[in-house]
């Protein structure tokens, strides 16, 4: 999704726009999410940040796509499990206010009214009507139709070229070279990969993680729902299984439960106890889950970042190469604004956004 973003934006500021995929268009971390478009579980900072200004640039694209892209402005609620809970997440929603969150504490007959099916006796939640959601690979899609870009599908990069003096010159692939002066890594997941390729290094690894599709259900479930330990899993640094309920019904029917994360490498076998974590997870909050059906799994891989921030701007190790990678689970959500920081950088624009938090050399280097 971040590479469709930043094809639309560079195109829409004047760039010629090449994208080099070595399988089809979503056809990796980003298929395999589930299009959440989220302030509610970050913290006041760059990241937060940066989901605002995505937000604000993907409302505007759903004046433009709409429906093609399944966009929902649903909003989001976020539920305490205990009284304690409830005040530590109030307190998390004082701090995101400050930094311009819209977040309205809702407590007794006032939650259950936003979503009736929850289990009964919850003490209350934080309502996020900002957070919304898309199908992510019919938004991908539409992006990079509408960026105009010429698209080659079907060739995985092999190296990125340079000139002698070090300066980018394009990409080698398994058919052919790609010449241009400037290279965007929005490889994702594997962004550690492509810049070693060109000579340098980023430290992205794999956090795999497991989502829940249940059969078509009329609309039971009308915001993305999570438990507030969603945040604390979001932010953790433990390569170990961990699992917190997040549920979401779709415009297509299908009910949505996540979310569990781990570090296992590129390793894409079933567990069979995170899924069942998920159930227990999502029949606690939602009990009428108890009774539905799952009729399909997936998992994907989050590209997961030391400090939990990604990689946008240049490298200044190295001439001419760009980062956009590096968003873990929130990389949907995250691309518009990350399309349009780089769209900035590649025309020499001064960037909405101080770049700074997420310069691409911020990690020390490893030594041999």
């Amino acid at each position: 999704m971040t590479g469709a973003a930043c094809a639309l934006y560079a195109s829409r500021a004047g760039l010629d726009v090449i994208v080099v995929d070595r399988g089809p268009v979503a056809g990796g971390t980003t298929g395999a999410g589930e299009g959440n478009l989220l302030v509610s579980d970050k913290e006041p900072g760059p990241e937060l940040d940066l989901a605002l200004l995505s937000n604000r640039l993907w409302s505007e694209l759903a004046q433009e796509f709409g429906e093609a892209i399944e966009y929902e402005a649903k909003g989001g609620v976020v539920v305490a499990t205990s009284p304690g809970g409830l005040v530590a997440l109030e307190d998390f929603a004082a701090g995101q206010r400050a930094a311009g969150v819209t977040a309205t504490t809702v407590a007794g007959t006032e939650l259950y009214e936003l979503e009736p099916q929850l289990a009964p006796g919850l003490p209350g939640a934080v309502h996020y009507p900002q957070d919304s959601q898309v199908m992510p690979a019919l938004a991908a899609a539409h992006l990079v139709r509408a960026s105009g870009a010429r698209l080659f599908t079907g060739r995985t990069v092999t190296g990125v070229l340079r000139t002698t003096d070090g300066q980018v010159w394009g990409v080698r692939t398994d058919k052919d070279d790609i010449h241009t002066p400037a290279v965007v890594n929005a490889a994702g997941t594997w962004g550690a990969e492509l810049a070693a390729l060109a000579g340098t290094s980023l430290p992205v690894l794999p956090r795999r993680g497991f989502v829940l599709v249940t059969e078509p259900l009329p609309r039971m479930v009308h915001h993305k729902v999570y438990a507030a330990d969603y945040v604390a899993d979001v932010a953790s640094d433990s390569a170990e299984l961990q699992t917190s309920p997040v549920v979401e019904g779709t415009a297509a029917g299908p009910v949505l439960i996540g979310a569990s994360r781990e570090r296992v490498g590129f390793d894409r076998s079933f567990s069979l106890p995170a899924l069942r974590a998920l159930a227990a997870g999502a029949t606690r909050l939602f009990p009428f889950l108890a009774d539905v059906r799952a009729i399909r799994s997936y998992a994907g891989f989050r590209p997961y970042m030391p400090d939990h921030l990604p990689a946008i701007g240049p490298d200044p190790r190295v001439p001419g190469l760009f980062h956009a990678c590096g968003h873990e689970g929130a990389g949907i959500g995250l691309a518009t604004g990350t399309g349009h920081l780089i769209a900035q950088t590649l025309t020499a624009k001064t960037p909405d956004l101080d770049l700074a938090p997420f310069r691409p050399d911020r990690f020390p280097e490893e030594t041999p």
